[in-house]
């Protein structure tokens, strides 16, 4: 069978294969992890899951193997659904003390009245491998992204930057505005030597589909299946979709199909897309093992 790059056409659109430029990602890290395991250190990935939330087991799992590929030793840390919020946060502060433990996960979402923020905020900035902490965020604002960046709008910067897509001078539209996505993947696209010209919009925004149209690269964030039309689509855009949403489907074994938060027939028009399943989701966890493999030669000097 013949090897196809990171990226293959299929209709119009140029596929961006996240999971291929993740595992690049993942091979570079290897003379990183190889070095520090020369000094005896071994980079260290610690996940707190809380209940059993279906998803989260199947993301954790695919960080542990991640974790199993680079050579980056993983703990899993389950924790009843009906836990205390103090109790979470003993267990970040354990975690924190522990000098063998140099990248800290918290797996969302938590538990209904448990403050995701607060818990967030108790992992040491220094092992903050998902990049959520206010210090790191910080860090960004203030134009900083040599630090520990979020993993899902890293990984989004690094399939640009594979795909040698100039946004100089460009219009970028991220729609959705979390702390998670939206709002850091618009600081990132607007900071010099990326200059695109970037609109933010939400569940507020006026006239969409016009904005969208006059978007040549377009990053959908907001969790509502197939929610961003074909018709919305710029020819020739770039199109990041970060989005995984299962919907019914009875022909399938399972009973159900994921889809993005953009419609799949958008390939007829983008000029480039990234696939659902296979796209976004592989760069998240390739840069969290970036991310993990930094904080450890961080601690280490």
């Amino acid at each position: 069978m013949k090897c196809i790059g990171p990226f293959e056409s299929i209709m119009s659109a140029t596929v961006l294969d996240g999971k291929k430029i993740g595992r690049v990602i993942e091979e570079e890290l290897n003379h990183r992890i190889i070095n520090l395991q020369g000094k005896a250190i071994i980079p260290h990935l610690a996940v707190v899951i809380v209940g059993d939330d279906p998803a989260s087991h199947v993301y954790v799992r695919n960080k542990e193997m991640a974790c199993e590929r680079c050579g980056i030793k993983s703990t899993r840390i389950d924790l009843e659904g009906d836990i205390s919020e103090k109790e979470i946060l003993d267990t970040v502060h354990m975690l924190n003390s522990d000098n063998s433990v140099h990248g800290i996960l918290v797996q969302s979402p938590l538990p209904e009245g448990i403050n995701e923020s607060l818990v967030t905020d108790a992992i040491s900035p220094e092992k903050d491998v998902d990049g959520f902490h206010k210090m790191n965020l910080g860090r960004l604002v203030q134009g900083d992204s040599s630090g520990l960046l979020p993993c899902t709008p890293a990984g989004i910067m690094k399939i640009l930057e594979s795909s040698d897509i100039d946004l100089s001078g460009k219009n970028a539209l991220v729609i959705g505005r979390s702390r998670i996505v939206g709002m850091p993947m618009s600081i990132l696209l607007a900071q010099r030597g990326i200059d695109a010209t970037v609109t933010i919009a939400h569940s507020r925004t006026n006239n969409l589909p016009d904005i969208c149209r006059e978007a040549d690269l377009v990053v959908a964030a907001i969790g509502r299946p197939e929610f961003v039309k074909s018709g919305w689509i710029k020819p020739g855009a770039t199109v990041i979709d970060v989005g995984i949403n299962r919907v019914k489907d009875s022909s399938r074994k399972s009973g159900y199909r994921l889809v993005g938060d953009v419609d799949s027939d958008a390939s007829n028009v983008a000029g480039s897309i990234t696939p659902v399943p296979g796209g976004v989701g592989p760069m998240t966890i390739a840069m969290l093992m970036s991310n993990t493999v930094m904080a450890t030669e961080s601690q280490s000097k």
